[in-house]
């Protein structure tokens, strides 16, 4: 019965033994020994965060909000001085053109200019050309009308030769004056 007794006995500090060994966070006779080391963690913890980390979070949210703010702030400066740079090129733009425009009107003038010179040359020229023509038209017609008179008289007395009379120079040179003239 010893070998019962001892055995019952056993099996019991047995149980005990399986029980203390299960979990040791659900063991209430530890709880009040737990808890102060979770007070003790939870203030360490907060302790480092608040005198360490989130300090340096603080710095570093600070740093990029500096940083942001002055990347907006420069981003501002260089926006507008791209409007002043458009304003000044297209101001620049109307310039050019304006001074294309004179430079054309310049360059127009001149050509007129030129031109104008040149018509009043060749006009000068051309009248002279004309003047002259009209010169020698004049001598030609007038040697012509010599010639038709020297030919007609020749020709009338001929003529006058050819039917058997006799020439009267005078006579023949009247006649043909009055022809000329139209006085027949």
């Amino acid at each position: 019965m010893e070998a019962l007794h001892d055995a019952a006995q056993g099996g019991t500090a047995a149980a005990h033994a399986t029980e203390a060994a299960g979990m040791p966070q659900l063991d209430f006779a530890t709880f009040p020994n737990q808890i102060f080391w979770l007070i003790v963690a939870i203030l360490a913890i907060y302790f480092i965060l608040t005198r360490i980390a989130l300090p340096r979070i603080a710095g570093v949210l600070a740093e990029r909000k500096g940083t942001i703010t002055n990347d907006i702030a420069a981003a501002e400066e260089l926006k507008l001085r791209a409007v002043e740079a458009e304003k000044a090129y297209h101001k620049a733009l109307a310039e050019a053109r304006v001074e294309a425009q004179k430079i054309a009107a310049e360059a127009r003038a001149a050509i007129k200019e030129d031109l104008d010179e040149a018509t009043a040359k060749a006009d000068a020229e051309i009248s002279a050309k004309t003047a002259e023509s009209a010169e020698r038209i004049a001598e030609i017609r007038d040697s012509a009308m010599a010639s038709v008179d020297a030919v007609a008289k020749d020709t009338a007395a001929e003529i006058v030769t050819s039917l058997g009379r006799p020439v009267d120079a005078g006579a023949v040179a009247a006649a043909v004056e009055a022809q000329i003239k139209g006085d027949a």
